[in-house]
């Protein structure tokens, strides 16, 4: 009881002070309507400002995501022609453009850092990028690399990045990166550090190379070895784009390139071959 007297002689202090003084009652409560008139302006002011806002991050999300594979707003609206007048879509339309390589080798290295990483960063969605391995079939279903073992293997893992992660800005991205350090091909701490910056899940990885005892892997390099044969391919690293021969990397120099070896002199063929 003790604990409520003290508001209760202020609340009959209060109500004794308005009942000698009406007029400045009056004034307090005019006051106090000018008050609630302000803060009522002022949350109906937040209140929009945050509608508008909220409305504006929907908006920028969804125009974001329907473009994030568009380069400019007139792309999305060839795109959308295409869609409505149900013409060819642009991965039939695309170049194939294909990069035949082996794990541990210096050319691979140089010819997808200086070539087609940088084409590929400007014109991805106009080619239908793969890269496909060298190597030689054997007699019993299996597969020898030049560089023995340890390069089929690091040819296991990036065909395995491919098969789980189709996208090029991904995959190709990882097969760099293990590229870079070609001499380490296939320590772990090097696939685990590439498969971390570059978002892959390496558990998922070791799962494919090492699927029905290892014949998963060995059936995807096996198939890819056979491509690469069948195009005549025997140079790491060939560069073919439209099912052609562009430009060989071999020996730390570029040759048979009669287009050029830069990165606009690919980009003008692919980009000719596309508006074909």
């Amino acid at each position: 009881m003790e604990k409520n007297s003290a508001p209760l002689d202020q609340h009959r202090h209060q109500h004794q002070h308005q009942q000698r003084h009406p007029g400045t009652m009056t004034q307090r409560r005019r006051a106090l309507r000018r008050g609630h008139s302000l803060v009522a302006v002022a949350l109906l002011v937040v209140m929009t400002l945050l509608y508008l806002t909220t409305f504006h991050r929907s908006v920028s999300i969804h125009v974001t995501t329907t473009t994030s594979d568009l380069s400019s707003s007139d792309h999305l609206h060839h795109h959308q022609q295409q869609q409505n007048l149900d013409v060819v879509s642009p991965a039939e339309h695309r170049v194939p453009l294909e990069a035949h390589i082996i794990s541990k080798c210096p050319d691979t290295r140089d010819a997808l850092r200086e070539l087609i990483l940088p084409v590929m960063q400007r014109v991805s969605d106009e080619v239908d990028f793969t890269l496909s391995y060298i190597g030689k079939t054997t007699s019993h279903d299996g597969v020898d690399c030049l560089h023995g073992p340890p390069e089929c293997l690091g040819n296991i893992i990036e065909l395995c990045a491919l098969e789980l992660y189709p996208d090029p800005k991904i995959y190709l991205g990882f097969v760099m990166c293990l590229t870079r350090d070609y001499t380490s091909i296939p320590d772990r701490s090097l696939i685990e550090d590439c498969a971390l910056e570059h978002a892959v899940d390496f558990d998922a990885i070791n799962e494919c190379a090492t699927k029905d005892d290892g014949a998963h892997g060995i059936d995807l390099l096996r198939a890819s070895v056979r491509r690469t044969a069948e195009a005549n391919v025997t140079k790491s690293c060939t560069v073919r784009l439209d099912n052609e021969i562009y430009c060989i990397r071999d020996g730390g120099e570029w040759s048979d390139c009669p287009h050029g070896s830069g990165v606009n002199d690919l980009i003008i063929a692919i980009e000719k071959l596309y508006h074909s």
